[in-house]
């Protein structure tokens, strides 16, 4: 059941609990995580960056979320990630995505509000939620997110709350020390930082780099007004790490058996982070 994906981060808030957003670029990882928001009966976020759009399309995409995710009870976003290109945000609006993210955090102050305003009044015009990034995270160990040079800067929260009444976004994405990808050594997760975010603000808020934070930290920040939690390297990086294992036993796959295996090693990552975020 395609929704808003506002609608399911409303339910969220409430119940006081996060919705796992899952990157997907292939059949197997739209198939493997509606699988497990199947199998866990848990709403679930399918978030899919224009980075992927070598891999598929936004018609493409759109098109087997829609076919797979028909017979699925629970709610289910399309979500557009970490967009920085405002012609492909509306692409993907078009599309039929129920959710895009317009990052431009690394743009001027001024010039990331009237972007975010501008994908705003589209997006809300079209019954589509919005989420927008203050801040930036680092990149950390296998990032496909973001660039190596990137460097963490924590998320202002009186800037939080100017910029949300000013863009009027439905999501915040914050910086509170996570990275994109693996962590490089331990943690050092701001929950300082995120509750005074969380005092100044009366929407959602997200968390990315879900990939490797310690269990105890992801509840603090579920505690702490966090309702969205992007995950992306781990799901890629233990697929590709099984699959590898698979492979040098010596027995030979068919690529159609292959496929499955990818769809079950998706599942069993994504359903792990499920039930931390309950």
């Amino acid at each position: 059941m395609l929704v808003n994906m506002k609608e399911i981060l409303h339910y969220a808030k409430l119940g006081n609990y996060a919705v796992g957003s899952f990157n997907i670029y292939s059949y197997e990882t739209i198939k493997g995580v509606l699988d497990s928001a199947r199998h866990q009966n848990t709403p679930v976020i399918l978030a899919f960056g224009e980075k992927y759009l070598e891999n598929m399309d936004f018609e493409l995409v759109y098109g087997l979320v829609k076919t797979l995710s028909k017979d699925i009870k629970v709610q289910v976003a399309l979500h557009l990630d970490h967009c920085s290109n405002l012609e492909n945000v509306y692409k993907a609006i078009k599309a039929g995505f129920t959710s895009v993210m317009y990052d431009g955090s690394s743009l001027p102050y001024e010039q990331n509000v009237a972007n975010t305003l501008k994908v705003v009044e589209v997006a809300h015009s079209c019954n589509v939620s919005v989420e927008a990034e203050l801040g930036s995270l680092a990149a950390g160990v296998n990032s496909h997110e973001g660039k190596s040079t990137d460097e963490e800067i924590y998320t202002n929260p009186l800037q939080a709350k100017d910029f949300v009444q000013k863009t009027e976004v439905d999501v915040l994405a914050v910086s509170i020390g996570t990275v994109h990808g693996m962590y490089k050594g331990i943690p050092n997760i701001r929950i300082d930082i995120l509750k005074k975010i969380f005092k100044e603000l009366d929407i959602p808020l997200a968390l990315h780099g879900g990939s490797g934070t310690p269990e105890d930290v992801i509840r603090n920040c579920i505690q702490n007004g966090i309702c969205k939690i992007n995950v992306n390297t781990e799901v890629s990086s233990y697929t590709v790490d099984k699959l590898k294992e698979l492979l040098n036993e010596g027995k030979r796959y068919h690529l159609s058996q292959i496929s499955l295996m990818q769809i079950t090693y998706v599942k069993e990552v994504v359903c792990k982070y499920m039930k931390l975020f309950e």
